[in-house]
Protein backbone atom coordinates (compact mmCIF):
# COMPACT_ATOMS: atom_id res chain seq x y z
CA UNK A 1 0.00 0.00 0.00
CA UNK A 2 2.69 2.36 0.89
CA UNK A 3 4.39 1.73 -2.80
CA UNK A 4 1.19 2.80 -4.14
CA UNK A 5 0.33 5.72 -2.78
CA UNK A 6 4.41 6.52 -3.29
CA UNK A 7 3.97 5.89 -6.89
CA UNK A 8 1.07 7.90 -7.35
CA UNK A 9 2.74 10.80 -5.93
CA UNK A 10 5.64 10.80 -8.48
CA UNK A 11 3.25 10.70 -11.34
CA UNK A 12 1.47 13.31 -10.27
CA UNK A 13 4.65 15.67 -8.96
CA UNK A 14 5.93 14.87 -12.39
CA UNK A 15 2.71 16.11 -14.74
CA UNK A 16 2.35 18.69 -12.49
CA UNK A 17 5.72 19.63 -13.50
CA UNK A 18 5.51 19.70 -16.83
CA UNK A 19 2.38 21.55 -16.71
CA UNK A 20 4.34 24.03 -15.29
CA UNK A 21 6.89 24.49 -17.75
CA UNK A 22 4.84 24.29 -20.81
CA UNK A 23 3.01 27.08 -19.22
CA UNK A 24 6.21 28.87 -18.72
CA UNK A 25 7.51 27.85 -22.24
CA UNK A 26 3.73 29.70 -23.66
CA UNK A 27 4.76 33.06 -21.81
CA UNK A 28 7.43 33.52 -24.06
CA UNK A 29 5.40 33.36 -27.19
CA UNK A 30 4.09 36.33 -29.05
CA UNK A 31 0.20 36.16 -30.05
CA UNK A 32 -1.94 37.67 -31.95
CA UNK A 33 -4.52 39.09 -30.30
CA UNK A 34 -6.51 41.54 -32.53
CA UNK A 35 -9.04 39.05 -33.26
CA UNK A 36 -9.55 39.18 -29.36
CA UNK A 37 -8.91 42.78 -28.74
CA UNK A 38 -11.43 44.14 -31.61
CA UNK A 39 -14.90 43.69 -29.97
CA UNK A 40 -13.32 45.12 -26.93
CA UNK A 41 -12.54 48.22 -28.88
CA UNK A 42 -16.10 48.41 -30.32
CA UNK A 43 -17.44 48.32 -26.66
CA UNK A 44 -15.26 51.00 -25.59
CA UNK A 45 -15.94 53.26 -28.53
CA UNK A 46 -19.78 52.20 -27.65
CA UNK A 47 -19.34 53.28 -24.70
CA UNK A 48 -17.41 56.62 -24.95
CA UNK A 49 -20.54 57.69 -27.34
CA UNK A 50 -22.80 56.97 -24.76
CA UNK A 51 -21.21 58.77 -22.45
CA UNK A 52 -20.88 61.71 -24.53
CA UNK A 53 -24.82 61.69 -25.35
CA UNK A 54 -25.35 61.42 -21.40
CA UNK A 55 -23.24 65.09 -21.22
CA UNK A 56 -25.24 66.44 -23.61
CA UNK A 57 -28.60 66.00 -21.59
CA UNK A 58 -27.45 66.74 -18.54
CA UNK A 59 -26.14 70.38 -19.93
CA UNK A 60 -29.53 70.40 -21.65
CA UNK A 61 -31.31 70.01 -18.54
CA UNK A 62 -29.52 71.93 -16.61
CA UNK A 63 -29.73 75.00 -19.19
CA UNK A 64 -33.65 74.84 -18.58
CA UNK A 65 -33.72 74.65 -14.69
CA UNK A 66 -33.86 77.52 -12.80
CA UNK A 67 -30.93 78.21 -9.99
CA UNK A 68 -31.33 76.50 -6.83
CA UNK A 69 -31.24 80.39 -4.88
CA UNK A 70 -34.13 81.05 -7.59
CA UNK A 71 -36.26 78.08 -6.77
CA UNK A 72 -35.65 78.78 -3.17
CA UNK A 73 -36.80 82.20 -3.23
CA UNK A 74 -40.05 81.47 -4.77
CA UNK A 75 -41.54 79.62 -1.61
CA UNK A 76 -43.44 81.75 1.46
CA UNK A 77 -40.70 82.83 4.23
CA UNK A 78 -41.99 81.37 7.66
CA UNK A 79 -40.93 83.74 10.43
CA UNK A 80 -40.66 81.79 12.95
CA UNK A 81 -40.43 84.28 16.17
CA UNK A 82 -39.46 82.73 19.96
CA UNK A 83 -39.53 84.27 23.22
CA UNK A 84 -36.31 83.15 25.41
CA UNK A 85 -35.51 83.78 28.73
CA UNK A 86 -32.07 83.37 30.76
CA UNK A 87 -31.76 79.86 32.43
CA UNK A 88 -29.37 77.01 33.28
CA UNK A 89 -30.84 75.41 29.85
CA UNK A 90 -31.19 78.34 28.06
CA UNK A 91 -28.18 77.61 25.46
CA UNK A 92 -29.35 73.85 24.71
CA UNK A 93 -32.24 74.57 24.36
CA UNK A 94 -31.65 77.08 21.85
CA UNK A 95 -28.81 75.27 19.99
CA UNK A 96 -31.02 72.51 19.44
CA UNK A 97 -34.05 74.68 18.34
CA UNK A 98 -31.90 76.48 15.82
CA UNK A 99 -30.16 72.95 14.28
CA UNK A 100 -33.78 71.65 13.48
CA UNK A 101 -34.45 74.88 11.72
CA UNK A 102 -30.99 74.83 9.44
CA UNK A 103 -33.33 71.80 7.76
CA UNK A 104 -36.18 74.68 6.24
CA UNK A 105 -35.55 76.45 3.53
CA UNK A 106 -36.69 80.26 3.19
CA UNK A 107 -36.98 80.37 7.14
CA UNK A 108 -36.35 83.72 9.20
CA UNK A 109 -36.01 83.28 13.03
CA UNK A 110 -37.44 86.15 14.98
CA UNK A 111 -35.59 85.30 18.48
CA UNK A 112 -36.35 87.76 21.58
CA UNK A 113 -35.19 87.56 24.76
CA UNK A 114 -37.00 89.07 28.16
CA UNK A 115 -34.40 91.09 29.18
CA UNK A 116 -33.34 95.23 28.69
CA UNK A 117 -30.51 94.43 26.21
CA UNK A 118 -29.36 91.76 24.53
CA UNK A 119 -27.05 88.85 26.00
CA UNK A 120 -23.76 88.12 24.45
CA UNK A 121 -24.61 84.30 25.15
CA UNK A 122 -27.78 84.29 22.68
CA UNK A 123 -26.10 86.99 20.57
CA UNK A 124 -22.89 84.78 19.85
CA UNK A 125 -25.32 81.75 19.09
CA UNK A 126 -27.67 83.53 16.84
CA UNK A 127 -23.81 84.60 14.83
CA UNK A 128 -22.98 81.25 14.20
CA UNK A 129 -26.15 79.47 13.93
CA UNK A 130 -26.43 80.05 9.92
CA UNK A 131 -29.38 80.72 10.05
CA UNK A 132 -30.85 84.41 8.80
CA UNK A 133 -32.36 85.67 11.84
CA UNK A 134 -33.47 88.98 14.01
CA UNK A 135 -32.17 89.67 17.39
CA UNK A 136 -34.70 91.63 19.31
CA UNK A 137 -35.34 91.98 23.44
CA UNK A 138 -37.88 93.41 25.73
CA UNK A 139 -38.36 93.18 29.52
CA UNK A 140 -41.49 91.48 31.03
CA UNK A 141 -43.00 93.71 33.26
CA UNK A 142 -42.12 92.98 36.89
CA UNK A 143 -45.59 92.72 37.93
CA UNK A 144 -46.36 90.26 35.03
CA UNK A 145 -42.99 88.24 35.99
CA UNK A 146 -43.18 84.51 37.56
CA UNK A 147 -42.56 84.84 41.22
CA UNK A 148 -40.47 81.66 43.02
CA UNK A 149 -43.01 79.01 43.90
CA UNK A 150 -45.21 79.87 41.28
CA UNK A 151 -46.75 77.56 38.78
CA UNK A 152 -46.08 78.15 35.84
CA UNK A 153 -49.47 78.38 34.19
CA UNK A 154 -50.29 81.47 36.64
CA UNK A 155 -49.46 84.17 34.36
CA UNK A 156 -49.37 84.50 30.77
CA UNK A 157 -45.63 84.34 29.72
CA UNK A 158 -43.81 85.36 26.49
CA UNK A 159 -46.72 88.11 25.78
CA UNK A 160 -44.30 90.71 25.37
CA UNK A 161 -41.82 89.40 23.01
CA UNK A 162 -44.02 88.05 20.57
CA UNK A 163 -45.40 91.34 20.52
CA UNK A 164 -42.19 92.67 20.37
CA UNK A 165 -41.90 90.11 17.28
CA UNK A 166 -44.71 91.32 15.52
CA UNK A 167 -43.84 94.76 15.72
CA UNK A 168 -40.79 94.33 13.57
CA UNK A 169 -42.49 92.30 11.34
CA UNK A 170 -45.23 94.79 10.78
CA UNK A 171 -42.45 98.28 10.51
CA UNK A 172 -39.76 95.93 8.02
CA UNK A 173 -42.79 94.90 5.99
CA UNK A 174 -44.60 97.97 5.76
CA UNK A 175 -41.32 99.67 4.69
CA UNK A 176 -40.67 97.51 2.06
CA UNK A 177 -42.58 98.05 -1.70
CA UNK A 178 -44.31 95.12 -3.87
CA UNK A 179 -46.76 92.49 -3.11
CA UNK A 180 -43.61 89.65 -1.94
CA UNK A 181 -43.23 91.78 1.07
CA UNK A 182 -46.89 90.49 2.59
CA UNK A 183 -46.04 87.12 1.37
CA UNK A 184 -44.96 84.53 4.45
CA UNK A 185 -46.55 82.56 7.18
CA UNK A 186 -45.56 83.45 10.89
CA UNK A 187 -45.13 80.89 13.79
CA UNK A 188 -44.87 81.16 17.14
CA UNK A 189 -42.28 79.07 18.36
CA UNK A 190 -41.79 78.25 22.02
CA UNK A 191 -37.70 76.89 22.46
CA UNK A 192 -38.41 74.28 24.34
CA UNK A 193 -40.83 72.31 22.39
CA UNK A 194 -40.06 69.67 19.67
CA UNK A 195 -40.69 70.27 15.98
CA UNK A 196 -41.11 67.62 13.18
CA UNK A 197 -39.68 69.02 9.80
CA UNK A 198 -42.77 68.21 8.41
CA UNK A 199 -45.19 70.95 10.09
CA UNK A 200 -43.27 73.72 8.66
CA UNK A 201 -43.61 72.47 5.33
CA UNK A 202 -47.62 71.95 6.07
CA UNK A 203 -47.74 75.46 7.81
CA UNK A 204 -46.39 76.84 4.71
CA UNK A 205 -49.53 76.76 2.67
CA UNK A 206 -51.52 79.10 5.51
CA UNK A 207 -53.82 81.42 3.57
CA UNK A 208 -55.06 82.70 7.07
CA UNK A 209 -54.49 81.10 9.82
CA UNK A 210 -54.01 77.49 9.79
CA UNK A 211 -54.32 74.57 13.08
CA UNK A 212 -52.84 70.71 14.05
CA UNK A 213 -52.82 68.75 17.22
CA UNK A 214 -50.30 69.20 19.76
CA UNK A 215 -48.53 66.63 21.51
CA UNK A 216 -48.24 66.07 25.51
CA UNK A 217 -49.60 69.07 26.57
CA UNK A 218 -52.96 70.27 28.77
CA UNK A 219 -52.48 66.80 31.03
CA UNK A 220 -53.43 64.65 28.05
CA UNK A 221 -51.69 63.17 25.55
CA UNK A 222 -52.52 65.68 22.24
CA UNK A 223 -55.04 68.51 21.85
CA UNK A 224 -56.57 68.90 18.53
CA UNK A 225 -59.05 70.44 16.57
CA UNK A 226 -62.15 67.98 15.41
CA UNK A 227 -62.38 68.39 11.63
CA UNK A 228 -65.68 67.52 10.04
CA UNK A 229 -65.93 67.26 6.43
CA UNK A 230 -63.04 69.42 5.89
CA UNK A 231 -64.19 72.05 8.71
CA UNK A 232 -62.84 72.24 12.41
CA UNK A 233 -66.00 71.78 14.37
CA UNK A 234 -64.87 71.64 17.85
CA UNK A 235 -61.43 71.23 19.65
CA UNK A 236 -60.37 67.97 21.55
CA UNK A 237 -59.27 69.30 24.96
CA UNK A 238 -59.38 68.56 28.75
CA UNK A 239 -59.50 72.02 30.31
CA UNK A 240 -62.08 74.85 29.34
CA UNK A 241 -63.23 73.75 25.81
CA UNK A 242 -65.57 76.39 25.68
CA UNK A 243 -62.78 78.79 25.18
CA UNK A 244 -62.75 80.86 21.96
CA UNK A 245 -59.79 79.23 20.71
CA UNK A 246 -58.67 76.58 22.79
CA UNK A 247 -55.34 75.91 21.71
CA UNK A 248 -51.65 75.44 22.43
CA UNK A 249 -49.83 78.43 21.09
CA UNK A 250 -47.84 75.56 19.21
CA UNK A 251 -50.73 74.66 17.00
CA UNK A 252 -51.62 77.43 14.73
CA UNK A 253 -49.70 79.24 12.15
CA UNK A 254 -50.83 82.85 10.61
CA UNK A 255 -50.05 84.03 7.11
CA UNK A 256 -48.16 87.19 6.79
CA UNK A 257 -51.19 89.20 5.10
CA UNK A 258 -53.09 88.38 7.76
CA UNK A 259 -50.76 89.94 10.56
CA UNK A 260 -50.42 92.93 8.03
CA UNK A 261 -54.01 93.84 7.48
CA UNK A 262 -54.81 93.27 11.30
CA UNK A 263 -52.14 95.88 12.61
CA UNK A 264 -54.08 96.01 16.57
CA UNK A 265 -53.67 92.23 17.00
CA UNK A 266 -51.14 91.38 19.79
CA UNK A 267 -50.86 88.99 22.99
CA UNK A 268 -52.66 90.12 25.69
CA UNK A 269 -50.47 89.80 29.36
CA UNK A 270 -53.17 90.17 31.13
CA UNK A 271 -55.38 87.83 29.61
CA UNK A 272 -56.89 84.85 32.12
CA UNK A 273 -55.24 81.65 32.41
CA UNK A 274 -55.34 79.59 29.01
CA UNK A 275 -56.55 82.90 26.87
CA UNK A 276 -53.46 84.32 25.62
CA UNK A 277 -53.83 82.37 22.23
CA UNK A 278 -57.67 83.26 21.87
CA UNK A 279 -56.76 86.81 22.85
CA UNK A 280 -54.78 86.77 19.80
CA UNK A 281 -56.88 84.91 17.21
CA UNK A 282 -60.15 86.59 18.05
CA UNK A 283 -59.75 89.68 15.99
CA UNK A 284 -57.79 87.56 12.94
CA UNK A 285 -60.07 84.78 12.09
CA UNK A 286 -63.64 82.68 13.29
CA UNK A 287 -63.61 78.94 13.99
CA UNK A 288 -65.06 78.37 10.62
CA UNK A 289 -62.24 79.62 8.89
CA UNK A 290 -59.57 77.81 10.20
CA UNK A 291 -57.44 75.72 7.97
CA UNK A 292 -56.78 72.22 9.67
CA UNK A 293 -53.61 70.74 8.46
CA UNK A 294 -51.62 67.67 9.21
CA UNK A 295 -53.90 64.89 7.42
CA UNK A 296 -57.17 66.90 8.85
CA UNK A 297 -55.70 67.32 12.23
CA UNK A 298 -55.06 63.44 12.56
CA UNK A 299 -51.20 63.43 12.78
CA UNK A 300 -49.12 64.98 15.95
CA UNK A 301 -46.47 67.04 14.36
CA UNK A 302 -45.35 68.99 17.25
CA UNK A 303 -44.98 68.46 20.67
CA UNK A 304 -45.03 70.47 24.28
CA UNK A 305 -41.62 68.85 25.31
CA UNK A 306 -40.17 70.59 29.05
CA UNK A 307 -36.31 70.08 30.20
CA UNK A 308 -36.47 69.37 33.36
CA UNK A 309 -34.80 72.02 35.57
CA UNK A 310 -31.51 71.25 36.41
CA UNK A 311 -30.50 70.59 39.98
CA UNK A 312 -27.88 72.88 40.98
CA UNK A 313 -27.24 72.01 44.91
CA UNK A 314 -23.83 70.81 44.53
CA UNK A 315 -22.70 74.08 42.72
CA UNK A 316 -24.49 76.27 45.23
CA UNK A 317 -22.34 74.09 47.74
CA UNK A 318 -19.68 74.59 46.14
CA UNK A 319 -19.81 78.11 45.11
CA UNK A 320 -20.22 78.89 49.23
CA UNK A 321 -17.06 77.21 50.07
CA UNK A 322 -15.64 79.28 47.11
CA UNK A 323 -14.75 76.41 44.86
CA UNK A 324 -17.68 76.75 42.11
CA UNK A 325 -17.66 76.35 38.46
CA UNK A 326 -15.38 78.60 36.64
CA UNK A 327 -17.16 81.10 35.31
CA UNK A 328 -15.02 82.07 32.70
CA UNK A 329 -16.60 79.02 30.58
CA UNK A 330 -18.32 80.16 27.79
CA UNK A 331 -21.67 79.77 29.72
CA UNK A 332 -20.72 82.50 32.20
CA UNK A 333 -23.81 84.46 31.24
CA UNK A 334 -25.61 81.92 32.56
CA UNK A 335 -23.84 81.70 36.28
CA UNK A 336 -23.41 85.13 37.08
CA UNK A 337 -27.31 85.41 36.30
CA UNK A 338 -28.40 82.22 37.52
CA UNK A 339 -29.47 84.10 40.91
CA UNK A 340 -31.57 87.50 39.12
CA UNK A 341 -34.77 84.34 38.45
CA UNK A 342 -35.54 85.39 35.17
CA UNK A 343 -38.96 84.30 34.03
CA UNK A 344 -41.09 84.35 30.95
Amino acid sequence: MRLKLKTVFVLYFMVSLMGLVYALMQLGQRCDCTEHDMPKDRTISRLRGELHRLQEQIKKVESTKPPHQTLKSTLPTIFVITPTYTRFVQKAELIRLSQTFLHIPQLHWVLVEDSAHQTPLVASLLAKSGLAYTHLHTPTPKERKLQDGDPSWLKPRGAEQRNEGLRWLRETRRAQQGTDSQQGVVYFADDDNTYSLQLFEEMRSTQRVSVWPVGLVGGMRYERPVVEGGKVVRFHTGWRPSRPFPLDMAGFAVSLKMVLANQDACFDGNAPMGFLESSFLQGLVTMEELEPKADNCSKVLVWHTRTEKPKMKREDALQAQGLGSDTAVESRDVFLLAGCHLHL
